[in-house]
């Protein structure tokens, strides 16, 4: 990933919730605008192979902060 999406990731986290919702949903419509080609199903697994490690990231460091 680029310095530039690692930057826009890193503001996004910043945001309040609403604005984080209104952001992802600007980003959904213009990929679905964009002529990007369509993921595999091995890019999918790796997606949500991230997706469930950064949740139980948190879901670890929330459990330790109780």
């Amino acid at each position: 990933m680029s310095t530039a999406a690692q930057n826009i990731l890193q503001s996004f986290e910043f945001l309040p919730d609403y604005e984080k919702h209104e952001f992802a949903s600007e980003i959904i419509k213009r990929i679905f605008k964009s002529d990007l080609p369509v993921l595999s199903e091995d890019d999918f697994i790796s997606l949500a192979e991230e997706l469930f490690l950064e949740l139980d990231r948190r879901e670890s460091k929330n459990s330790s902060v109780k």
